[in-house]
């Protein structure tokens, strides 16, 4: 066998999962009398369209059918190219007419339906492969409904990726992450087995070159940087509208990019928004991440933002929906033992606490927690009955789990005595962080499901959902608490959520474990944004006073530095400096009429500072090139500073950390700063 022959029977070997549609293939072969004469075949790129076409080459040249191939990237919208390339269909019978990327000439359908397919030879068959999907002209019309068929390639299952992988000689250990990256695509399957990890038994992740290829294979070519935009937002967001699309591009054409996001054939349209291909997200984001990590920060700060406001303004029974949406950003932040899942479950219905739920929340909670617990439950049941949410499984009215969030003002004797934990935290809170005039604190303090224990499920991701839904829309409040017994569990992921545990209490011999945070120390909205960044750094608030205007309590040195990144990042965005957890430190005088200019003025000194030693210098154009003069990206501050971009990627880090050390180094402020040349010469703005 030749070279050509056995390349066809490797690439037919390799056709994993795509059964369905080579049986329909091979009865249009066979010339069976109800096969129909045209396959349309569609689907993005890279889902393995041209794999079938191949196939369909193959077996035709092995019946004896002679092949006439047609690729729509060389025809234009000119119809007289379409009808040279393929002529031979209508002059010899039995001829296979295959016509390969046809998006590039979609304009032709109608003609091609309604002209020149009329025309061909005798028994000839017509193979159409499209990115995009067939009119409805060809299903309307009870002609051609019974000669056409439209074959839709679906991404592989799991079962079939694996396959896949196996037929590629991908050792089964690592096959987990391929899968798990490419989403079903073969394309991305194979470019992912071609790229083995850089060390025996180290994570796999996708290079750039595997990227690159990836996003020109699966995406193509992008009409505008805008369009760029919104498929990055597309990738990171669980679904898109077009109020998303427009709070992190702005009014930038949003309508005429959301509607040509709509028209993509890896982009799904569904009632909620839009979703895409599972392997154009995986590719766009490990893309964006790898081309503009600040970028990428930059994306996903905007979209958490977007989600805390769409949690805020849903209406009640929406709520949860919206947390889950904003929840899968953070979807591979927890690594492979992650005990969240993002999905939404509508067979669990979330209600008010009724009265006749009483007897049963009790039991479900001696029988979880032991019986102190209950009495606990029960104080609560009549002091607080608004704070308890019931969950029930659809069609049923009996509670499969409950949970509470108390909202507490004051540290009152009764619920002292009847509650231990609350005890706890009162004294705690009394120590740490004492509550001002017209605060309040609030605490998630039962997490109860059938069956007892605190294992994930589904319910427990409800609590989470309603816990998280009313710390961003309540106002007023100043800490935050959420109780659990399985501390080991669960308290790595709380960690990170920024909830440290606090407070361990015994109730009825069983462990209690509090964990919790001080909103006065960072606020609601900084934490959405400070949880977006794709590298998080816990900030530690535990124990400490809590922060009040002119105490002279400094942030902590996680949270120093991240506010020196978050005010270059927003340079910019002078209003973002508001909020800035630099506020409250020592680069602005206490009693500042504007602190905000008193803290952009501490970084500019700093900055001129880095100048003073000749080591600096670098850092101080790194930074000044990504920040202050703002480039449009990190490769075109690269490019500014001529230097590579790997060798501005090093200075830029070292950079942020020169930076962040002179300002902590940097003596106390007691007057607002003014350097009108250095103002100057770093924006390049006239100081007015």
């Amino acid at each position: 066998m030749g070279l050509a022959g056995r390349l066809a029977e490797a690439r037919a070997g390799a056709l994993v999962g795509r059964e369905p549609e080579q049986a329909v293939l091979d009865r249009m072969l066979s010339g069976a009398a109800d096969a129909p004469l045209v396959a349309y075949i569609h689907g993005p790129g890279g889902i393995g369209k041209s794999s079938l076409m191949r196939y369909a080459a193959r077996q035709a040249e092995l019946t004896g059918r002679r092949v006439v191939y047609v690729d729509g990237r060389f025809l234009d919208a000119d119809p007289r190219r379409l009808e040279e390339a393929a002529a031979p269909a209508c002059a010899e019978p039995g001829t296979v007419l295959l016509i390969d990327t046809f998006e590039q000439c979609q304009p032709l359908e109608a003609w091609l339906r309604e002209t020149f397919l009329l025309r061909l030879a005798d028994h000839a068959i017509v193979v159409v492969a499209s990115r995009v999907a067939p009119d409805a002209e060809w299903s309307l019309d009870p002609g051609w409904v019974q000669l056409f068929t439209a074959l839709a390639v679906r991404p592989l299952d799991a079962a079939q990726a694996h396959a896949l992988l196996a037929s590629r000689g991908v050792p089964a250990e690592q096959r987990g992450a391929f899968v798990a990256f490419a989403g079903g695509s073969p394309l991305a399957l194979s470019l992912a087995a071609s790229v083995p990890p850089a060390a025996p038994g180290a994570p796999w992740e996708p290079t750039g070159d595997v990227l690159t290829t990836l996003v020109e294979r699966l995406v193509g070519d992008l009409p505008s940087v805008v369009h760029r935009r919104a498929l990055e937002v597309v990738a990171q967001a669980y679904v898109t509208r077009e109020p998303l699309l427009r709070a992190v591009l702005g009014d930038e054409d949003t309508d005429t990019v959301f509607s040509w996001l709509r028209q993509l054939p890896y982009i799904e349209a569904t009632p909620e928004g839009l979703h895409p291909h599972d392997a154009v997200r995986s590719t766009l984001e490990a893309d964006l991440r790898w081309r503009d990590p600040e970028r990428y920060d930059d994306v996903r700060v905007r979209i958490s933002l977007a989600g805390l406001q769409a949690v805020r303004g849903a209406a009640e029974e929406d709520t949860l929906l919206r947390v889950a949406e904003w929840m899968f950003l953070f979807r591979n932040q927890g690594g492979p033992d992650d005990l969240y899942n993002y999905r939404t479950h509508p067979h669990i219905e979330d209600t008010p606490l009724r009265a006749e739920d009483v007897p049963e929340v009790l039991r479900m909670a001696t029988e979880a927690e032991g019986p102190a617990s209950a009495a606990a439950v029960a104080h609560w049941v009549r002091r607080q009955p608004e704070a308890f949410r019931v969950l029930r499984c659809a069609g049923s009215s009996a509670p499969v789990s409950f949970m509470a969030v108390l909202r507490l003002d004051s540290p009152l004797p009764e619920d002292r005595a009847e509650d231990p934990v609350i005890a706890a935290v009162w004294d705690f809170v009394e120590a740490a962080a004492p509550l001002r005039p017209g605060e309040h604190l609030g605490i998630r303090r039962f997490a109860v499901q059938s069956g007892g224990g605190q294992r994930p499920s589904p319910l427990i991701e409800l609590i989470s959902r309603r816990t998280i839904g009313e710390e961003m829309r309540i106002h007023g409040r100043a800490v935050t608490f959420t109780v659990f017994e399985d501390a080991d569990r669960w308290g790595r992921y709380l960690a990170e959520a920024g909830l440290p545990e606090v407070a361990a209490v015994d109730v009825g011999g069983r462990r209690q474990h509090v964990f919790g945070r001080d909103w006065r120390r960072q606020t609601v909205d900084q934490w959405v944004r400070h949880r977006a960044r794709a590298a998080v750094t816990p900030v530690a608030l535990w124990p400490a006073t809590a922060v009040t205007s002119g105490s002279g309590d400094q942030p902590t040195r996680a949270a120093f530095a991240e506010g020196v990144l978050e005010a270059l990042r927003t340079w910019h965005t002078p209003r973002a400096f508001a909020t800035s957890v630099l506020l409250h430190s020592h680069l602005v005088p206490p009693g500042s009429p504007d602190p905000a200019a008193d803290l952009r003025g501490a970084i500019i000194a700093a900055l001129d500072a880095l100048q003073v030693d000749p080591a600096g210098v670098k850092a101080h154009e790194a930074l000044t090139a990504t920040y202050i003069t703002a480039s449009r990206t990190h490769k075109a501050a690269a490019r500014r500073l001529g230097v590579p971009y790997g060798t501005y990627r090093r200075h830029l880090a070292v950079a942020k950390e020169r930076l962040v050390e002179q300002l902590l180094r940097q003596p106390a402020t007691t007057s607002t700063p003014t350097a009108p040349h250095s103002w100057h010469r770093l924006t390049g703005h006239r100081v007015q």
